[in-house]
């Protein structure tokens, strides 16, 4: 390894990828390329409804590190995982951010690895949100976002256009770069 490659890694953002249940979880593969070629180390989580959109194994080959999901895997053998990635990261990014993940960080719910990991870390939390366009412009989840972003969360969009269901509306996930400037900035 060249010593400049040998600098970029030491002095590489740490990003934690928190990948929740949306169609929009694919474009978690070009947001983790992206961020490796700014030079940011990548590791991720996903949650059980992250899985029925993206394999594990896709996400771990394109970060080059691990894939956690479980918040107490019976074969750990050091800190636990939410504690040690919380510890890790410069900065967590929720992207997708599915509905029920922003209603469990504004409620303090930290039944899973991903929410787990965001209460007890110190690192800044962006959130990029993907849902329908009824989910986003619904009060419960409007009063979640208004709540999270009173507690300092950073959001990046989501923006207008047209949705999987077939429907036109705000809930289509931000364009990559936006995420990766927002990643980069914060």
């Amino acid at each position: 390894m060249s010593p400049q490659k040998n600098l970029r890694k030491n002095n590489a953002r740490k990003v934690l990828l928190g990948v929740c249940g949306s169609i929009a979880a694919y474009k978690a593969c070009e947001i983790i390329r992206r961020l490796r070629g700014t030079g940011c180390e990548v590791r991720c989580i996903i949650t059980g409804g992250g899985k029925k959109f993206i394999t594990p194994l896709t996400l771990g080959e394109l970060s080059g590190n691990a894939v956690y999901s479980e918040m107490f895997p019976e074969n750990i053998s050091y800190d636990a995982h939410h504690v040690a990635l919380s510890g890790w990261a410069d900065v967590i990014l929720i992207a997708p951010a599915s509905a029920n993940t922003i209603a469990k960080i504004a409620n303090g719910i930290a039944d899973n690895l991903l929410t787990a990991a965001i209460m007890a870390s110190e690192a800044p939390v962006i959130v990029c949100p993907a849902m329908n366009v009824n989910m986003w412009n619904h009060p419960a989840n409007s009063a979640n976002v208004e709540r999270l972003k009173k507690f300092g969360y950073h959001f990046v969009g989501p923006e207008d256009g047209e949705l999987s269901c077939g429907k036109t509306g705000k809930g289509r996930l931000a364009e990559t770069a936006e995420i990766i400037k927002k990643v980069l900035s914060v």
